[in-house]
């Protein structure tokens, strides 16, 4: 009995010796696909209609790298819950490796005196609120640079700014709610300077959901010139921070930049 017990333990190991081992689990599809469509948007990467995700040395893995160092996160080259976390989060549509290219160079205006024109309005706030709080953005520019900023009311503006959804025709079009909020264009003709935000968003003048202000306020960063920071604390830092808007005050990082 004893012997026909061993017989059918030996059995069993080589009948489990027999299967291979069940690979360690990897990213779920859906999140590879979301994070390719994200390195394309903000990391120019093409994937020339391949997938990569599972490949350690790769034109992904070294986006993703990328990434990850930007942020601040444990460069690995893989897709793990924390780079997906940043990934999730909303933020500025601007890329943070290769800005909007208008003109070759470091694009500058050629003034220090601008114009803007609110082009349109989103129903979420009252226009006069709308207004107050586009106007206080441009100031907290304004303090820190010799850069004076005069409203139109009609006409075209070196700063148009208008609320848009979806494709809206300037290649950048919006994702819906949450995902990127806005975008703005660097300095030049055109459509140099303008700003556009998501009218699938829901835009406040307080600390809940997304603050005019502090949105618009970054993306006027861009229109002057900047690109994104890689400090969390600046305003120029690509992912929305929610913050009291008003204790708001520029960040050293962001005066820095603009001087």
């Amino acid at each position: 009995m004893q012997s026909l017990a061993c017989l059918l333990l030996l059995c069993c190991a080589a009948a489990v010796c027999a299967f291979p081992a069940v690979p360690e689990a990897g990213p779920e599809e859906t999140d590879i696909q979301r994070a390719e469509a994200y390195l394309k948007r903000y990391y120019a990467f093409d994937t020339d209609g391949k997938h990569f995700a599972r490949k350690n040395a790769s034109p992904f893995s070294e986006k993703l790298s990328q990434m990850q160092e930007f942020f601040g996160l444990k460069v690995t080259g893989r897709l793990n819950s924390e780079t997906l976390e940043v990934m999730e989060k909303p933020r500025c549509g601007v890329s943070d490796v290769a800005r909007y290219s208008i003109t070759p160079g470091r694009p500058v205006w050629k003034t220090n005196d601008l114009t803007y024109r609110i082009v349109n309005y989103t129903p979420d706030m009252a226009q006069a609120d709308v207004d107050a709080l586009i106007l206080r953005a441009f100031n907290v520019w304004a303090d820190v640079t010799p850069l004076t900023f005069t409203r139109l009311y009609e006409g075209t503006a070196d700063i148009q700014i208008s609320f848009e959804a979806g494709d809206h025709g300037d290649n950048s079009p919006f994702d819906g709610p949450d995902g990127f909020l806005a975008h703005a264009f660097e300095p030049g003709k055109g459509i140099g300077g303008d700003m556009h935000f998501d009218e699938d968003e829901h835009w406040t003048k307080g600390s809940e959901r997304y603050n005019l202000f502090l949105v618009a306020a970054h993306e006027l960063g861009h229109s002057l010139g900047l690109s994104h920071s890689t400090d969390p604390g600046a305003l120029m830092f690509p992912t929305y921070a929610s913050i009291d808007p008003e204790e708001f005050s520029l960040p050293q990082d962001d005066i820095n930049g603009i001087q």
